[in-house]
């Protein structure tokens, strides 16, 4: 069947607009470090003159760009800076901790808790593995094996095609490292994306991702206060991978709610008021 000329010629002139979706806001970073080693050891300090945490923030600013705005609190602020005002306007919170986990306050913790269980992104980074909030959250004691001896670490890349081993290299070389071996005591991880080998023969199941409630948390294990490894391009590459990933779809923050639904009602559950009348 022909089509009309008259009516192609109009088609041809009419003009089609497609509407585009608003540009995504900034991903909004809180880098958490626990800024000890650097005030009281002097080779931590030449390594880190403003803080590992000021470092991790620059290389995830310099890997995210202007999609994302970074802030950082430590320890010694008030709060330890994680208050519930930082924490609501944060998508992804990262954390590195090692001398002072005991200093952490359980206060503190619970409200991380729950902002991680109601949507907020959490990246643990090396030793945060036995910070309150990861031991928490993962159930278990997470202990490791480790030795600091200069090892060198070979970072592997055991999923490919996830979001956080983009861009990077199989494997990534770490000329000095600290040794984290297995067994590592967390839980079977929801996605293994990299494995790390040492100098000994040791591996670690490296690099892990979890879901708690509705938060994701990465956890990646290389970068020990004694040797620059978060001046390395890759694993700052690595951690800004995370922090994206990390990065909740939902449209706002909620935490898990346990409803009661009446029969043939499947949308508007009503909130749990106990077991007694």
């Amino acid at each position: 069947m022909t089509c009309p000329q008259g009516d192609f010629a109009e088609r041809r002139n009419t003009t089609v607009t497609i509407s585009s979706a608003p540009p995504p806001s900034p991903l909004q970073v809180t880098v958490w470090g626990e800024n000890r080693h650097e005030k009281t050891e002097e080779h931590v300090a030449r390594i880190y003159p403003q803080g590992m945490h000021t470092t991790i923030a620059e290389g995830i600013r310099e890997n995210l760009g202007e999609a994302c705005a970074v802030r950082t609190a430590t320890l010694d602020d008030p709060e330890h800076g994680l208050t519930e005002e930082v924490l609501a306007r944060t998508d992804v919170l990262t954390w590195w901790g090692h001398a002072a986990h005991a200093e952490v306050s359980d206060e503190v913790v619970e409200r991380v808790h729950r902002h991680v269980l109601s949507g907020m992104g959490l990246v643990v980074l090396h030793s945060g593995h036995w910070s309150k909030i990861f031991v928490r959250l993962m159930g278990t004691s997470c202990t490791l094996r480790w030795r600091n001896e200069h090892d060198r670490e070979l970072v592997w890349t055991v999923d490919p095609t996830h979001p956080i081993a983009r861009g990077v290299p199989h494997p990534i070389v770490v000329e000095e490292d600290e040794m984290y071996g297995e067994f590592f005591d967390i839980p079977a991880p929801d996605e293994l994306v990299f494995v790390s080998s040492f100098t000994g023969g040791e591996v670690i199941r490296g690099g892990c991702t979890f879901r708690r409630g509705h938060g994701r948390i990465f956890y990646f294990s290389p970068g020990d206060q004694d040797y620059p490894v978060y001046h390395h391009k890759d694993i700052r590459r690595v951690i800004a991978n995370g922090v994206q990933w990390a990065r909740t779809d939902r449209p706002e923050r909620s935490h898990p709610e346990l409803l009661r639904y009446d029969t043939d009602d499947f949308f508007d559950g009503k909130s749990y008021t106990g077991p007694l009348r």
